[in-house]
Protein backbone atom coordinates (compact mmCIF):
# COMPACT_ATOMS: atom_id res chain seq x y z
CA UNK A 1 0.00 0.00 0.00
CA UNK A 2 2.87 2.17 0.89
CA UNK A 3 4.26 1.98 -2.63
CA UNK A 4 0.74 3.50 -3.81
CA UNK A 5 0.82 6.51 -1.71
CA UNK A 6 2.85 9.39 -3.21
CA UNK A 7 4.03 11.68 -0.95
CA UNK A 8 5.39 15.71 -1.35
CA UNK A 9 8.01 16.85 0.87
CA UNK A 10 8.84 20.30 1.37
CA UNK A 11 12.14 20.57 1.01
CA UNK A 12 13.84 23.72 2.52
CA UNK A 13 17.42 22.76 1.73
CA UNK A 14 17.72 21.79 5.55
CA UNK A 15 19.20 18.69 7.44
CA UNK A 16 15.66 17.79 8.86
CA UNK A 17 13.74 18.16 5.27
CA UNK A 18 16.85 15.60 3.90
CA UNK A 19 16.31 13.09 6.39
CA UNK A 20 12.45 12.88 6.70
CA UNK A 21 12.61 12.41 2.86
CA UNK A 22 14.82 9.63 3.55
CA UNK A 23 12.81 7.86 5.80
CA UNK A 24 9.76 8.19 3.85
CA UNK A 25 12.05 6.52 0.67
CA UNK A 26 12.72 3.86 3.18
CA UNK A 27 9.21 2.72 4.44
CA UNK A 28 8.34 2.09 0.48
CA UNK A 29 6.32 5.84 -0.20
CA UNK A 30 7.11 7.18 -4.18
CA UNK A 31 8.66 10.03 -2.55
CA UNK A 32 8.76 13.50 -4.36
CA UNK A 33 10.33 17.32 -3.25
CA UNK A 34 8.84 20.57 -3.22
CA UNK A 35 10.74 23.39 -2.38
CA UNK A 36 9.05 26.93 -2.34
CA UNK A 37 9.93 30.19 -2.75
CA UNK A 38 8.42 32.81 -0.36
CA UNK A 39 10.41 35.72 -1.13
CA UNK A 40 12.11 37.41 -3.61
CA UNK A 41 12.63 40.85 -2.72
CA UNK A 42 16.43 40.20 -1.74
CA UNK A 43 16.94 38.04 -4.45
CA UNK A 44 20.12 40.08 -5.73
CA UNK A 45 21.27 41.00 -1.98
CA UNK A 46 23.78 39.38 0.19
CA UNK A 47 20.86 38.45 2.62
CA UNK A 48 18.99 36.26 0.52
CA UNK A 49 19.60 32.47 1.23
CA UNK A 50 16.49 31.25 -1.22
CA UNK A 51 19.77 30.46 -3.81
CA UNK A 52 21.99 28.48 -1.57
CA UNK A 53 18.95 26.67 0.35
CA UNK A 54 17.85 25.70 -3.25
CA UNK A 55 21.41 24.35 -4.00
CA UNK A 56 21.30 22.18 -0.98
CA UNK A 57 18.02 20.69 -1.83
CA UNK A 58 18.88 19.90 -5.41
CA UNK A 59 21.72 18.31 -4.35
CA UNK A 60 19.75 16.44 -1.55
CA UNK A 61 17.36 15.07 -4.27
CA UNK A 62 19.92 14.28 -6.74
CA UNK A 63 21.64 11.84 -4.58
CA UNK A 64 18.25 10.43 -2.97
CA UNK A 65 17.45 10.12 -6.47
CA UNK A 66 13.85 11.67 -6.86
CA UNK A 67 12.12 14.66 -8.50
CA UNK A 68 12.23 18.25 -7.01
CA UNK A 69 9.63 21.10 -7.70
CA UNK A 70 9.74 24.05 -7.64
CA UNK A 71 7.26 26.87 -7.14
CA UNK A 72 7.26 30.55 -6.26
CA UNK A 73 4.61 31.38 -3.49
CA UNK A 74 6.25 34.65 -2.80
CA UNK A 75 3.32 36.47 -3.96
CA UNK A 76 0.83 34.91 -1.56
CA UNK A 77 3.22 34.78 0.83
CA UNK A 78 3.42 38.67 0.79
CA UNK A 79 -0.29 38.73 0.86
CA UNK A 80 -1.31 36.29 3.55
CA UNK A 81 1.85 36.64 6.08
CA UNK A 82 4.12 39.82 5.24
CA UNK A 83 1.31 42.26 4.96
CA UNK A 84 0.33 41.11 8.53
CA UNK A 85 3.33 41.40 10.04
CA UNK A 86 3.93 45.00 9.06
CA UNK A 87 0.40 45.92 10.11
CA UNK A 88 0.65 44.19 13.45
CA UNK A 89 4.27 46.52 14.02
CA UNK A 90 2.28 49.16 13.14
CA UNK A 91 0.20 48.90 15.60
CA UNK A 92 2.70 48.59 18.41
CA UNK A 93 2.34 44.48 18.28
CA UNK A 94 5.21 41.85 18.01
CA UNK A 95 3.77 39.10 15.32
CA UNK A 96 5.52 35.54 14.82
CA UNK A 97 5.53 35.05 10.90
CA UNK A 98 6.97 31.53 11.00
CA UNK A 99 3.21 30.40 13.01
CA UNK A 100 1.16 32.23 10.37
CA UNK A 101 3.18 31.09 7.34
CA UNK A 102 2.58 27.02 8.39
CA UNK A 103 -0.82 28.27 8.55
CA UNK A 104 -1.69 30.07 5.56
CA UNK A 105 1.49 29.20 3.29
CA UNK A 106 2.67 26.16 4.58
CA UNK A 107 -0.07 23.74 5.34
CA UNK A 108 -2.62 25.96 3.14
CA UNK A 109 -1.43 26.87 -0.30
CA UNK A 110 1.51 24.43 -0.52
CA UNK A 111 -0.34 21.80 0.54
CA UNK A 112 -3.23 22.59 -1.59
CA UNK A 113 -0.83 23.00 -4.43
CA UNK A 114 0.87 19.49 -3.97
CA UNK A 115 -2.68 17.77 -4.01
CA UNK A 116 -4.19 19.20 -6.71
CA UNK A 117 -1.09 20.17 -9.21
CA UNK A 118 1.47 17.90 -8.24
CA UNK A 119 -0.95 14.90 -7.39
CA UNK A 120 0.13 14.39 -3.43
CA UNK A 121 -1.72 11.67 -1.71
CA UNK A 122 -0.15 13.31 1.68
CA UNK A 123 2.66 15.97 2.10
CA UNK A 124 5.90 15.78 4.77
CA UNK A 125 8.06 18.05 6.65
CA UNK A 126 10.87 18.16 8.60
CA UNK A 127 9.01 19.24 11.45
CA UNK A 128 9.36 18.02 15.23
CA UNK A 129 6.11 16.80 16.18
CA UNK A 130 4.06 14.18 16.02
CA UNK A 131 -0.04 13.42 15.55
CA UNK A 132 -2.66 10.34 16.70
CA UNK A 133 -5.81 8.96 14.24
CA UNK A 134 -8.56 7.85 16.71
CA UNK A 135 -9.70 4.49 15.66
CA UNK A 136 -12.80 5.25 17.61
CA UNK A 137 -14.06 9.31 16.46
CA UNK A 138 -11.35 9.41 13.35
CA UNK A 139 -10.22 12.17 14.78
CA UNK A 140 -6.76 13.80 14.18
CA UNK A 141 -5.12 15.38 17.23
CA UNK A 142 -1.36 16.91 16.68
CA UNK A 143 1.03 15.89 19.56
CA UNK A 144 3.94 17.25 20.89
CA UNK A 145 7.81 15.71 19.25
CA UNK A 146 9.23 13.23 21.14
CA UNK A 147 12.28 15.95 21.59
CA UNK A 148 11.24 18.21 23.98
CA UNK A 149 14.29 20.02 23.00
CA UNK A 150 12.93 20.55 19.46
CA UNK A 151 9.34 20.25 19.50
CA UNK A 152 7.58 22.39 17.07
CA UNK A 153 4.10 22.06 18.25
CA UNK A 154 3.83 25.71 19.40
CA UNK A 155 4.54 27.04 15.54
CA UNK A 156 1.79 24.11 14.16
CA UNK A 157 -0.53 25.20 16.25
CA UNK A 158 -3.08 26.86 14.27
CA UNK A 159 -3.05 24.62 11.07
CA UNK A 160 -6.09 23.15 9.87
CA UNK A 161 -7.29 19.87 10.55
CA UNK A 162 -7.79 18.57 7.04
CA UNK A 163 -4.35 19.32 5.97
CA UNK A 164 -2.75 17.59 9.22
CA UNK A 165 -4.61 14.64 8.78
CA UNK A 166 -2.84 14.21 5.19
CA UNK A 167 0.66 15.19 6.19
CA UNK A 168 3.37 13.06 7.83
CA UNK A 169 6.01 13.90 10.57
CA UNK A 170 8.91 11.64 9.79
CA UNK A 171 11.57 12.97 12.40
CA UNK A 172 8.47 13.40 15.52
CA UNK A 173 9.65 10.44 17.32
CA UNK A 174 13.57 11.41 17.18
CA UNK A 175 16.29 13.29 18.47
CA UNK A 176 18.04 16.42 16.47
CA UNK A 177 21.16 14.52 17.14
CA UNK A 178 19.63 11.36 15.85
CA UNK A 179 18.74 13.15 12.33
CA UNK A 180 22.35 14.12 12.09
CA UNK A 181 23.68 10.54 12.35
CA UNK A 182 21.38 9.57 9.56
CA UNK A 183 22.22 12.59 6.98
CA UNK A 184 25.72 11.29 8.14
CA UNK A 185 25.50 7.72 7.29
CA UNK A 186 23.71 8.41 3.95
CA UNK A 187 26.15 11.24 3.00
CA UNK A 188 23.80 14.10 2.61
CA UNK A 189 25.43 17.62 1.91
CA UNK A 190 23.00 18.83 4.75
CA UNK A 191 24.29 16.38 7.23
CA UNK A 192 26.25 19.43 8.91
CA UNK A 193 24.76 22.40 7.98
CA UNK A 194 23.64 24.74 10.36
CA UNK A 195 19.72 25.43 11.21
CA UNK A 196 18.32 28.83 9.83
CA UNK A 197 17.88 30.82 12.97
CA UNK A 198 15.78 33.88 13.13
CA UNK A 199 12.99 35.39 11.11
CA UNK A 200 13.48 33.91 7.35
CA UNK A 201 13.19 37.26 5.30
CA UNK A 202 15.09 39.52 7.87
CA UNK A 203 18.55 36.98 7.51
CA UNK A 204 21.48 37.96 9.31
CA UNK A 205 20.63 41.96 8.73
CA UNK A 206 19.73 44.07 11.78
CA UNK A 207 16.10 44.10 12.61
CA UNK A 208 16.01 47.90 12.46
CA UNK A 209 17.43 48.66 8.77
CA UNK A 210 15.24 46.34 7.56
CA UNK A 211 11.63 46.95 9.14
CA UNK A 212 12.23 50.83 8.82
CA UNK A 213 12.05 50.42 4.71
CA UNK A 214 8.39 49.65 5.30
CA UNK A 215 7.27 51.57 8.52
CA UNK A 216 7.56 55.11 9.30
CA UNK A 217 9.27 54.98 12.46
CA UNK A 218 8.01 58.27 14.80
CA UNK A 219 11.02 58.64 17.46
CA UNK A 220 9.64 60.00 21.05
CA UNK A 221 10.38 60.03 24.61
CA UNK A 222 11.62 57.03 26.91
CA UNK A 223 9.90 57.49 30.21
CA UNK A 224 9.55 55.31 33.74
CA UNK A 225 6.74 53.93 34.63
CA UNK A 226 6.19 56.79 36.96
CA UNK A 227 6.00 59.18 33.81
CA UNK A 228 9.92 60.56 34.05
CA UNK A 229 11.78 61.51 30.76
CA UNK A 230 14.92 59.30 30.69
CA UNK A 231 15.66 59.68 27.61
CA UNK A 232 14.58 59.75 23.84
CA UNK A 233 14.03 56.82 21.04
CA UNK A 234 13.71 56.92 17.15
CA UNK A 235 10.35 54.25 16.97
CA UNK A 236 8.26 52.57 18.68
CA UNK A 237 8.51 49.30 16.20
CA UNK A 238 12.17 48.90 17.53
CA UNK A 239 11.26 47.31 21.16
CA UNK A 240 9.63 44.59 22.03
CA UNK A 241 8.27 43.90 25.64
CA UNK A 242 10.96 42.46 27.75
CA UNK A 243 13.82 43.86 25.95
CA UNK A 244 16.99 45.20 27.64
CA UNK A 245 19.57 46.10 24.79
CA UNK A 246 19.27 48.72 22.17
CA UNK A 247 17.20 50.63 24.66
CA UNK A 248 20.19 53.68 24.22
CA UNK A 249 19.20 55.01 28.67
CA UNK A 250 22.93 55.68 29.91
CA UNK A 251 23.75 56.11 33.15
CA UNK A 252 21.68 58.21 35.05
CA UNK A 253 22.67 59.68 38.26
CA UNK A 254 19.36 60.04 39.44
CA UNK A 255 18.92 56.33 39.87
CA UNK A 256 20.63 53.31 40.48
CA UNK A 257 23.07 51.32 38.33
CA UNK A 258 20.62 48.66 37.03
CA UNK A 259 19.37 47.54 33.50
CA UNK A 260 16.22 48.64 32.05
CA UNK A 261 13.44 46.68 30.27
CA UNK A 262 10.67 47.84 28.26
CA UNK A 263 6.79 47.37 29.94
CA UNK A 264 4.88 49.19 27.40
CA UNK A 265 4.82 50.67 24.51
CA UNK A 266 2.31 54.02 24.61
CA UNK A 267 1.39 54.46 20.62
CA UNK A 268 -0.89 57.51 21.50
CA UNK A 269 2.10 59.19 22.84
CA UNK A 270 4.59 57.29 21.11
CA UNK A 271 6.40 56.64 24.32
CA UNK A 272 8.34 54.11 25.03
CA UNK A 273 8.00 53.20 28.76
CA UNK A 274 10.76 51.57 30.72
CA UNK A 275 11.50 49.68 34.50
CA UNK A 276 14.40 48.83 36.25
CA UNK A 277 15.18 44.85 36.89
CA UNK A 278 14.62 42.16 35.56
CA UNK A 279 12.60 40.42 38.11
CA UNK A 280 10.35 43.85 38.82
CA UNK A 281 6.70 42.54 39.55
CA UNK A 282 5.84 45.41 36.89
CA UNK A 283 7.51 42.85 33.98
CA UNK A 284 4.93 39.52 35.19
CA UNK A 285 1.48 39.18 35.07
CA UNK A 286 -0.64 36.27 35.57
CA UNK A 287 -3.42 37.22 33.09
CA UNK A 288 -4.19 36.60 29.54
CA UNK A 289 -6.93 37.75 26.88
CA UNK A 290 -6.48 35.80 23.79
CA UNK A 291 -8.14 36.30 20.26
CA UNK A 292 -7.87 34.85 17.13
CA UNK A 293 -8.22 31.70 18.06
CA UNK A 294 -7.70 28.20 16.46
CA UNK A 295 -8.16 24.98 17.26
CA UNK A 296 -7.12 21.60 15.69
CA UNK A 297 -9.89 20.06 15.97
CA UNK A 298 -11.75 23.03 14.54
CA UNK A 299 -14.09 23.23 17.45
CA UNK A 300 -12.99 24.43 21.29
CA UNK A 301 -12.91 21.73 23.75
CA UNK A 302 -15.39 23.63 26.01
CA UNK A 303 -16.20 21.42 29.28
CA UNK A 304 -18.07 22.99 32.42
CA UNK A 305 -16.61 26.51 30.52
CA UNK A 306 -13.19 26.25 31.89
CA UNK A 307 -10.18 23.85 31.87
CA UNK A 308 -7.19 23.28 33.46
CA UNK A 309 -4.08 23.06 31.25
CA UNK A 310 -0.53 23.65 30.49
CA UNK A 311 0.39 26.73 28.04
CA UNK A 312 2.93 28.33 26.35
CA UNK A 313 3.57 32.34 25.91
CA UNK A 314 6.83 31.31 23.82
CA UNK A 315 8.41 28.62 21.59
CA UNK A 316 11.54 28.33 24.05
CA UNK A 317 9.30 28.21 27.24
CA UNK A 318 8.59 25.09 29.67
CA UNK A 319 4.96 24.46 29.64
CA UNK A 320 2.87 26.55 32.61
CA UNK A 321 -0.81 25.20 34.46
CA UNK A 322 -3.05 27.75 33.59
CA UNK A 323 -6.76 27.55 33.65
CA UNK A 324 -9.00 28.66 30.14
CA UNK A 325 -12.03 30.45 30.66
CA UNK A 326 -14.10 30.60 27.01
CA UNK A 327 -15.71 34.08 26.61
CA UNK A 328 -18.70 34.90 24.78
CA UNK A 329 -17.09 36.87 22.29
CA UNK A 330 -14.68 34.27 20.87
CA UNK A 331 -11.84 35.42 23.24
CA UNK A 332 -10.24 33.32 26.07
CA UNK A 333 -9.38 34.18 29.05
CA UNK A 334 -5.84 32.50 30.46
CA UNK A 335 -5.13 32.63 34.27
CA UNK A 336 -1.65 31.18 35.16
CA UNK A 337 -0.47 29.50 38.14
CA UNK A 338 2.57 31.91 38.49
CA UNK A 339 3.35 35.40 37.03
CA UNK A 340 4.78 35.48 33.59
CA UNK A 341 7.64 37.55 32.57
CA UNK A 342 6.92 39.74 29.38
CA UNK A 343 3.73 38.71 28.07
CA UNK A 344 4.16 40.20 24.38
CA UNK A 345 1.29 41.03 22.47
CA UNK A 346 1.39 40.04 19.12
CA UNK A 347 2.47 36.84 19.69
CA UNK A 348 0.78 32.93 20.61
CA UNK A 349 -0.38 31.66 23.34
CA UNK A 350 -0.17 27.59 22.26
CA UNK A 351 -2.44 25.63 24.76
CA UNK A 352 -1.63 21.92 26.25
CA UNK A 353 -3.72 18.80 27.48
CA UNK A 354 -0.07 16.65 28.36
CA UNK A 355 1.44 15.99 25.05
CA UNK A 356 -1.62 16.87 23.11
CA UNK A 357 -1.58 20.64 21.70
CA UNK A 358 -4.89 21.55 21.31
CA UNK A 359 -4.50 24.77 19.59
CA UNK A 360 -4.40 28.69 21.00
CA UNK A 361 -4.41 32.23 19.78
CA UNK A 362 -3.00 35.86 19.37
CA UNK A 363 -2.07 37.51 22.55
CA UNK A 364 -4.27 40.88 23.53
CA UNK A 365 -3.28 41.83 26.65
CA UNK A 366 -2.11 40.93 29.61
CA UNK A 367 -2.59 42.39 33.37
CA UNK A 368 -3.03 40.70 36.86
CA UNK A 369 -5.85 38.95 38.44
CA UNK A 370 -5.08 37.98 41.94
CA UNK A 371 -8.60 36.59 42.71
CA UNK A 372 -7.52 32.73 41.91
Amino acid sequence: MKNKLKIIVAMSGGVDSSVAAVLLIKQGYNVEGLFMKNWTKDDNTKYCTAKIDLLYAQQVCSNLNIHLHINNFSKEYWEKVFKNFINEYNIGKTPNPDILCNKEIKFKVFFYYAKNFLGADLIATGHYARKYISNITGNVYLFKGLSKKKDQSYFLYSINNFALKHTLFPLGNLEKSTVRKIAEKESLITSKKKDSMGICFIGKRKFKNFISQYINAVPGNIETYKGIIIGKHNGLIYYTIGQRKGIGIGGNSNFIESPWYVIKKDLNRHVLIVIQGKYNPLLYHNTIISESLSWILGTPPIINNFLKLKAKIRYSQKDQICKVFFKNNGSIYVMFYKHQRAITPGQSIVLYDGENCLGGGIIKYSFNNECR
